[in-house]
């Protein structure tokens, strides 16, 4: 083989594997299709695998005798018909539809016998080589329409426990890959058709789901005696067989990869006429009524299910289902909710929505007597507004020793209505006694008035506005429990200064002694109603608010006054700085008192806590207490009653920025020896630089440089003595006896 060839066969084999993996393919159903005549009737044809344009063309013909086509349609040859099916085309009884770009439909609208045949579909070539298929075909039987169904009259009459007997006679002609079925089907009053069983296509017996157990017991059998007969027994009627029966029959192909689905071709049903089944026994009313009904929420209801006329129970039981359903407009379909039952046993079985509800025992479904059931809610809701009906049950015992439905009886609907009515609450205060000058004692009353709430428990929150409509403030609170509460009154040594109390059953009394200066404001309360839900648990139902009360003395104290002094405003880097704090007081008596001061310095850098404000650098309380925040060279100290020096020492970098102070007075009062706190006094800003020269910036890292210098050189010497040492004590070539042994060699 030369080289050429061996290069040349391997090019070869790569095309032949491209064009087999891309080989056309033209696909129809498997066949035969077998239709019935009359019938719109479809065969799909699709092709993949192909080159060229997405959108490809399609051709559908008659396979003749002797392989001639009979051209019918075509995707893009509106001439391409024959014009024996010319009239055909034109009416749209043969059509064709582009389900795709590959993908179209072949369509008879009517289909007729004689349309029977091997229809070939085809696909001109796009393809840059031919490969694959171009056309498949597919096999169309159409059968005559030769299903017969007729009926035989059975008795439209019987009493209950005897058999209902129905016949149906179901003949066709017959065709090859065609199978029947028969379904027993019965429509109670206006309802649809509900399902009892089916025999075929497939000679099996399908039973309906309601049917099941019945057909286990032997109270439902299908009659075969064959020639087309179908017959439906019924043992033991009952009431709930009374109903419209429909015999349907049908005919079925198999269709796909194996005949694996059934299709069904063709379906005719015939009714058998109303079987009136007329009770012997098991006959009885229900009658309900509203023992109780809510004229508000919270209320409770009670409704009475009453089973009368009873007649014929013998060994039987009653059950009861209660069911719920909102009140919607006439024309909106209302959906029912069971809420609960009571099983021929007696056992309660819940619905699943209202489930916590009954496990609580808000609402309780009892049996008062063996004829009468309950229904009782014990807090009814806005959302239990609706129609409620009960629907009564007979059990009879069967004959393997268990119970079976004999008669269900709804009742007619009970409303549970009323006109919801929103709570009202409305809070008044009243002054009780005024603050009227500082160290006093102010004391006020809210009485709470509501409507349209049940036993309702009360939460009351007394509130402080510095100025009328400024921003409120928490102060004490009292809740539906009796549990008081300090919420923002943030004072320690002020905590027992405030007093809330309820004084009786719809009023509470508020209490501030010894009224201070930052005390003065308005006072009102914030009150909220409380009611229970089904679970015992506080729900809020309404809030309002009070109107308020003022606290107004006129101060007649001192004046204070705050000012702040530094020695320097630029120093060096480690020298020790002083501010000083200064507080004067003016309008001073000599029935002023004694005087102390809560002293904070702050430093203002540009950073600041969460809660938005500037944490003190160092503070010093009325008692001479000294507090630092963070680790700082900073001091405190009292010179005299009214300085207070701030020392900072070692000053650095970080202590660049602007102080001031702030302070909070104290006056102690002759009359009542109590302590009362004046308004907070901030000082103007004194900004503190720090001068850094250039050689006391340059001389810590020169030094620093100088150091590590000498230690690199000293490094550097001691390494080369080590290396030193090392190489001559071992190199027997630079030993004084080598030297000596080379001078003798030279001598000779």
């Amino acid at each position: 083989m030369d080289k050429g060839t061996g290069l040349l066969r391997p090019v070869i084999l790569f095309i032949a594997l491209v064009v087999v993996s891309e080989s056309r393919v033209v696909k129809v159903p498997v066949g035969p299709l077998v239709r019935v005549e009359g019938q719109a009737v479809s065969i799909r044809c699709n092709v993949s695998e192909y080159q060229g344009p997405t959108d490809q063309d399609f051709e559908w013909s008659l396979v003749l005798a002797g392989d001639k086509l009979l051209q019918l349609v075509s995707t893009f040859d509106d001439n391409f018909m024959d014009p024996t099916v010319k009239d055909r085309v034109n009416s749209g009884d043969i059509s064709y539809k582009k389900l795709a770009d590959n993908a179209v439909e072949l369509r008879f609208k009517k289909v007729r016998v004689t349309d029977s045949g091997l229809y070939r579909c085809s696909t001109p070539s796009t393809d840059s080589v031919i490969s694959g298929n171009y056309h498949a075909d597919v096999e169309l039987k159409v059968i005559g329409d030769s299903l017969n169904v007729s009926p035989v009259i059975p008795k439209l009459a019987v009493s209950e426990g005897e058999s209902v007997e129905l016949q149906c006679n179901t003949t066709r002609g017959f065709t090859e890959h065609t199978f029947l079925s028969v379904t027993w089907s019965i429509r109670k009053e206006s309802g649809p058709l509900e399902e009892i069983f089916a025999f075929g296509p497939d000679d099996k017996i399908k039973v309906g789901s309601n049917y099941t157990q019945r057909y286990t017991d032997g109270g439902l059998r299908l009659d075969l005696r064959g020639g087309g007969f179908y017959g439906l027994v019924l043992k033991r009627a009952k009431p709930s067989d009374q109903g419209e029966y429909v015999c349907t029959a049908q005919e079925w192909v198999r269709q796909g990869e194996g005949g694996k689905n059934w299709r069904k071709i063709l379906e005719k049903s015939v009714e058998m006429g109303k079987v009136v089944v007329t009770p012997t026994e098991l006959q009885f009313k229900v009658n309900l009524k509203a023992s109780l009904n809510p004229q508000s929420t919270s209320e409770p209801t009670e409704l009475r299910c009453q089973v009368v006329d009873l007649l014929h129970l013998q060994d039987g039981r009653l059950g009861v289902t209660w069911t719920y359903s909102t009140n919607a407009p006439g024309d909106v379909p209302q959906k029912k909710i069971t809420i609960a039952s009571l099983n021929e046993q007696g056992a309660l079985i819940t619905g699943n929505e209202y489930q916590q509800r009954l496990d609580s025992g808000d609402i309780a479904v009892t049996r008062k007597e063996s004829n009468v059931f309950v229904l009782r809610m014990l807090q009814t809701q806005d959302a239990d507004m609706g129609s409620y009906s009960c629907m009564v049950t007979a059990w009879m015992p069967t004959q393997q020793g268990g119970w079976e439905k004999a008669k269900e009886v709804q009742s007619a609907l009970a409303t549970v209505q009323w006109t919801p009515k929103i709570p009202v609450l409305q809070v008044v205060a009243h002054r009780v006694r005024e603050a009227s000058t500082g160290g006093s004692t102010f004391e006020m009353t809210c009485q709470v008035t509501g409507q349209y709430l049940r036993n309702p428990g009360y939460t009351v929150l007394i509130r402080f506005e510095e100025i009328l409509g400024g921003k409120s403030r928490k102060v004490l609170s009292l809740s539906q429990d009796s549990v008081l509460q300090s919420e923002e009154w943030s004072e320690p040594s002020r905590i027992d200064s405030v007093v809330l109390e309820k004084t009786g059953q719809l009023e509470y009394r508020f209490r501030l002694y010894g009224a201070q200066v930052t005390d003065r404001g308005f006072y009102y309360c914030d009150v909220t109603a409380w009611t229970r839900d089904q679970k015992q648990e506080w729900i809020k139902a309404v809030s309002a608010e009070s109107n308020k009360i003022e606290i107004a003395f006129v101060h007649t104290g001192p004046v204070f006054n705050i000012s702040i002094r530094s020695e320097a405003n630029s120093v060096s880097p480690g020298d020790t700085v002083q501010m000083k704090c200064i507080i004067s007081i003016l309008n001073a008596s000599p029935n002023t008192g004694d005087m102390a001061f809560d002293v904070r310095w702050f430093q203002s850098t540009g950073w600041t806590v969460d809660n938005g404000g500037v944490p003190p650098l160092i503070s010093m309380d009325r008692w001479g207490v000294v507090k630092k925040s963070g680790s700082n060279d900073s001091s405190l100290e009292r010179t005299d009653q009214h300085t207070f020096v701030l020392s900072l020492h070692n000053i650095q970098d970080r202590n660049v920025g602007e102080y001031y102070c702030s302070a909070t007075p104290w006056l102690l009062s002759p009359a009542t020896g109590a302590w009362s706190k004046e308004k907070d006094l901030t000082s103007a800003s004194s900004f503190l630089s720090v001068q850094i020269q250039w050689w006391e910036s340059l001389k810590m890292p020169v030094g620093y440089g100088v150091v590590a210098a000498a230690i690199a050189a000293l490094f550097s010497v001691l390494l080369g003595l080590a290396v030193a040492h090392c190489c001559f004590s071992r190199n027997p070539m630079h030993t004084p006896r080598s030297r000596n042994k080379l001078m003798d060699l030279e001598m000779d």
